[in-house]
C-alpha cells in the first residue's frame, strides 16, 4: 500500500525559509511524478511545484524564485525547500504522486496518492 507522509511544517516569520519532506512508500517503481499543492482556508487547492523522475520540475508563477523541489532517489523522498516565505504562503501544503505514469508528467490531470498535509504558517 502506498503511502506519502509529509513533515517539515512549522510557523516561521516573513522572509524565512523552511523545507518539507514527502517520504513515499508502498511502490517499487522508478517512474514517478510528484508534485506539492498547498491550500488555504477559502482558497481553492493550488499546485505550487512538481518533478519527475529525469529531474524535470516546473513551479507555479507564486512560488517560482523561492521554491525548490527535489528529490533523492535512495531515500523515495521529495523537498520543497521554501525560502522568501511570506504570509500569502500560510496554507496547508500536501505532497502527491502518481507511479508508472504513461506520457509526460507535465501532462498529467490528476494524482493517486496524497499525503496528510502539514500546515506552514508565515507571519508578518
Amino acid at each position: 500500500q502506498v503511502q506519502l507522509m509529509e513533515s517539515g511544517g512549522g510557523s516561521v516569520q516573513s522572509g524565512g525559509s523552511l523545507r518539507l519532506s514527502c517520504a513515499a512508500s508502498g511502490s517499487a517503481s522508478s517512474r514517478v511524478c510528484m508534485a506539492w499543492f498547498r491550500q488555504a482556508p477559502g482558497k481553492e487547492r493550488e499546485e505550487i511545484a512538481r518533478i519527475d523522475n529525469y529531474d524535470w520540475t516546473t513551479y507555479a508563477d507564486s512560488v517560482k524564485g523561492r521554491f525548490t523541489i527535489s528529490q533523492d532517489n535512495a531515500k523515495n523522498t521529495v523537498y520543497l525547500q521554501m525560502n522568501s516565505l511570506k504570509p500569502e504562503d500560510t496554507a496547508m501544503y500536501y505532497c502527491a504522486a502518481k507511479f508508472s505514469y504513461i506520457g509526460s508528467c507535465s501532462l498529467l490531470t490528476n494524482f493517486d496518492y496524497w499525503g496528510q498535509g502539514t500546515q506552514v504558517t508565515v507571519s508578518s
